[in-house]
């Protein structure tokens, strides 16, 4: 018995035993497989934290073009180099910090210094470098190197039509469009951002970086137009010395703006070096009494009211009139007896437009009329910064009977430029005031929204303003506009002088400078282009100034745009064709 207990417990020992090998080699085996499984997921967080990030994801700005296609906003890519110190082991900094100071042309002992940092980034390069560059640098493969790619808007035109397109910046947050287009527009260009996961690792592009680009803005600009208002423009300034300026150039039949130049200006790749001020767009941001071009404006207000019409007259007995204690002058301050309608515009009489608004018009339908040619509000165009101008009303604070007086010859109230060739392009366009706009379509891929041209408001008839054309066809053919002449063309327009306000001045206004407009369209039986020149403070009249340098633009513009001369259209028109096939961009 003995014998046979002895070998049971032997053989349950081994047994036990072998039981408990193969427990320990599943335990290990198990074990391996747990720690290959964490390791694994160790190794995945560490690569997701390194090489993976989440954040908002912007997408590329819509680009801006001109009507023909040219660029005048786009986009690039900047790189910025960065390392994490924490990723650097000692044996590898000095290897490290020689191969990238050789790609970058930077001092090796700097960068060395900055990879024995404990912040958890250091940024190498102040100024971004180039793909090639940042592309170089990632062919180091270190897992401490960190490339930023930033987006870069570009404007490859510089100065050219910069108060129309403004510029993008950083506003804190993310980069946005300020002022001009860029800032009207900004959310079509912008795009819409989407939370996404992205790579890290430099120059790879997965499907989940991609967001859709913003949407493409084409203009009605004419980038050779408004290069030709430019530099006539600053030609203009300098030969009559104004210290500034603005010119407008539209279709009067559509409300587009084929130009807009205004000085000074400014190049919107180096926004933050330039004085804000600079960046507002004075054609549409600033208010200025426009002095005898409003006279239009009466003129087709009085005709409408039916009280007068063209052989009506009026009687200047002496060279002066008082209206609400102030006295009013014709520019020349002398008195030319019996005047009639035509005359008013013709010779630009003060008092002839006093007559019309005192004796004729009366305050309520004076300034009625005004009101339904938008006087004192926004156009509505589609640019940032848009200033209504200044109009006291009867009634309103600081109004008083002697503006009813002078604002009928512009004084005393106040437009922006685009709002005055807005009331010159409803005379122009049959009576009919379209929306200035600078958009002619957007482009979001292969979708197409065209800008849909709009009356809004129609203040005139097309009676009235054909009969304010013809006369203003007589103020340059015979009267204070004849300097805006153009050999082989009719143009109806008309001048403006007009006092600038100084507060240190006696009677409130300089008593040397001016702010000299004249605006203009042609043919004037068949409008195609308007016209409107103001230069800051010139000491001469705007017929000696402004007029002038009207002429010398539309001699190369008439060119440029393929307007035919009258004798052209005429020969045309009688072998039945049609004028408007030949005219145009």
């Amino acid at each position: 018995m003995s014998t046979l207990r002895i070998s049971f417990n032997r053989r349950l020992t081994i047994l036990t035993g072998v039981l408990v090998v193969t427990g320990i080699l599943l335990l290990a085996r198990l074990a391996s497989f747990q720690f290959q499984l964490d390791m694994a997921s160790y190794l995945q967080t560490v690569a997701n934290r390194n090489y993976r990030t989440v954040d908002d994801r912007y997408p590329q700005r819509g680009r801006i073009f001109d009507r023909k296609g040219e660029l005048l906003a786009g986009n690039t890519t900047e790189y910025r180099i960065g390392i994490s110190p924490v990723y650097i082991s000692a044996a590898n900094r000095e290897r490290l910090a020689q191969g990238i100071a050789d790609l970058l042309n930077d001092d090796p002992e700097r960068i060395y210094t900055l990879m024995e940092s404990k912040a958890p980034y250091e940024l190498l390069t102040r100024s971004p470098v180039s793909v090639e560059v940042a592309q170089k640098v990632a062919s180091l493969e270190s897992i401490a190197i960190r490339i930023d790619a930033e987006p870069k808007r570009i404007y490859p035109q510089n100065n050219l039509a910069s108060h129309i397109i403004g510029f993008v910046g950083w506003d804190g947050t993310v980069r946005r469009g300020y002022v001009g287009v860029e800032g009207g527009y900004n959310t079509d260009l912008a795009g819409e951002s989407r939370v996404l996961e992205r790579s890290r690792i430099p120059f790879e592009v997965s499907a989940n970086d991609q967001t859709p680009p913003g949407k493409d803005v084409y203009l009605t600009i004419d980038r050779n137009i408004q290069y030709l208002a430019e530099t006539e423009l600053l030609d203009a300034i300098n030969r009559y010395g104004a210290v500034g300026g603005s010119i407008i150039i539209s279709d009067p039949r559509t409300g587009e703006i084929l130009a807009m130049a205004s000085y000074p200006t400014f190049d919107p790749n180096n926004y933050y070096q330039i004085d804000a001020e600079l960046m507002k767009n004075p054609a549409v941001s600033d208010g200025y009494e426009p002095g005898s071009v409003f006279k239009i404006v009466t003129a087709a207000v009085a005709l409408q009211s039916g009280k007068v019409n063209e052989n009506s007259t009026y009687y200047e007995g002496s060279n002066r009139r008082e209206v609400g204690g102030r006295a009013i002058y014709n520019w020349d301050r002398a008195a030319h007896g019996s005047q009639s309608f035509v005359d008013v515009l013709v010779r630009s009489w003060n008092l002839g437009t006093t007559w019309m608004s005192v004796d004729v018009l009366g305050k309520d339908d004076f300034y009625k009329g005004l009101k339904a040619f938008g006087v004192g509000a926004p156009t509505g165009i589609d640019l940032e910064g848009e200033a209504a101008g200044q109009l006291r009303e009867p009634g309103s604070l600081y109004w008083s009977d002697s503006d009813l007086a002078t604002n009928s010859f512009g004084q005393g109230l106040t437009v922006t430029p685009l709002q005055m060739i807005s009331f010159l392009n409803t005379i122009a366009n049959g009576g009919q005031m379209m929306q200035p706009h600078v958009r002619l379509k957007t482009m979001d891929g292969d979708k197409v929204s065209p800008a849909i041209p709009a009356a809004v408001r129609t203040p005139i008839s097309a009676d009235v303003a054909n009969r304010i054309t013809a006369i203003m066809v007589k103020v340059v053919n015979e009267g204070e506009g004849d300097k805006a002449r153009v050999p082989g063309y009719t143009i109806a327009g008309k001048t403006g002088t007009a006092q600038i306000y100084c507060a240190t001045c006696p009677g409130l206004y300089d008593p040397e400078l001016q702010m000299a407009t004249f605006v203009g369209f042609l043919p004037a039986d068949e409008p195609r282009v308007s016209i409107l020149i103001k230069l800051d403070k010139v000491s001469g009249f705007a017929s000696e100034t402004a007029a002038p340098a009207f002429a010398q633009l539309v001699k190369q513009l008439v060119v440029l745009m393929n307007i035919p001369t009258d004798t052209q259209r005429a020969e045309l028109r009688a072998l039945g064709g049609d004028t408007a096939l030949i005219v145009g961009r």
